[in-house]
């Protein structure tokens, strides 16, 4: 594992003052670009779920989509899209959740997960944990379970797994 956080550390790519000023944007499109390293990422992911019991996988728009039906597809489970408010074209329901200077709003289909099943819950990041808690309310809202929410990278400095209360975070990079 010290070998791939190595090597991501040389491919990620800081962006400074993006989006806004004084923030250090994680750019993760060079990894993406390395389909040895993103494969290598995908199974270091999948692996720590292999064995639990996991139903449905669910990622988070928009970078979530990416791991998340990669993980899916190795853990061969369905993938469960969570979207932007007014993106998704069937029967929906939705949370708010904060942001710096406002509020943002994310939807499931309503008959996207059912009572009892086990999902995992991935995202490329992890900082505040406003989209994940959110992500989980709307999952137990459908009487799911969530098992564990999956990161490649945790942001440890915004405290994001504090939202998360019980729920496992697996992240393979921490800053």
């Amino acid at each position: 594992m010290q070998n791939l956080i190595e090597k991501l550390n040389k491919t990620m790519r800081d962006v400074v003052d993006f989006p806004s000023k004084g923030i250090i944007f994680k750019d993760i499109t060079p990894i993406l670009a390395d389909i040895n390293l993103y494969n290598e990422i995908i199974d270091i992911l999948a692996s720590q779920y292999k064995n639990k019991n996991i139903s449905k996988v669910v990622g988070l728009e928009s970078r979530g989509f990416i791991f998340g039906i990669s993980i899916a597809q190795k853990l061969n489970l369905p993938f469960i899209p969570i979207r932007k408010k007014g993106k998704l074209p069937y029967k929906t329901i939705s949370t708010s959740y904060a942001l710096e200077y406002g509020t943002a709003s994310i939807e499931i289909h309503t008959d996207a997960i059912n009572e009892g099943e086990n999902i995992l819950i991935v995202d490329d990041l992890l900082a505040t944990g406003g989209t994940a808690s959110a992500a989980v309310e709307l999952i137990k809202q459908l009487k799911g379970n969530v098992t564990a929410c999956v990161f490649l990278t945790e942001l440890l400095f915004l405290n994001g797994k504090s939202k998360l209360k019980d729920i496992e975070v697996f992240s393979i990079l921490k800053y």
